[in-house]
C-alpha cells in the first residue's frame, strides 16, 4: 500500500504530517510505504491513499486524484489523524 501525504510545494508541511502518518501506520501494524509530494504532481502518482489539510484535498477532488483521500482539518492533531486514516484503511480492508 502506498500513502502520499499531500502539500502545495512538498516541502515543509507535507514532511511534518509524514512523520505522524509513519508514527500511526506503525503503531496500527500496517505495512504501507509513506512519502510526500507536492499538489501539481499528486494526480500523476499512483497510491491509494493522499492525505492533506482541508484545503489540499478539496484540489485533490477537484483534479480526480485515483485514489482514496483523507482530509485534516488540523495538521498536529495525531488523534484525529489516527481516526481519519483507520477509517481509510478499514474502507481499503488494511485494518
Amino acid at each position: 500500500m502506498k500513502i502520499m501525504v499531500v502539500c502545495g510545494h512538498g516541502l515543509g508541511t507535507s514532511l511534518m504530517m509524514e512523520m505522524s502518518i509513519k508514527s500511526i501506520i506503525k503503531e496500527l501494524n500496517v505495512v504501507a510505504e509513506v512519502d510526500h509530494i507536492d499538489l501539481g504532481s499528486a494526480k500523476g502518482t499512483p497510491c491509494e491513499i493522499f492525505i492533506g489539510t482541508k484545503d489540499i484535498t478539496e484540489q485533490l477532488t477537484a483534479q480526480g486524484v485515483d485514489g482514496k483521500i483523507v482530509s485534516l482539518d488540523n495538521m498536529i492533531d495525531k488523534v484525529a489523524m489516527k481516526e481519519r486514516l483507520s477509517v481509510t484503511l478499514q474502507d481499503l480492508g488494511a485494518l
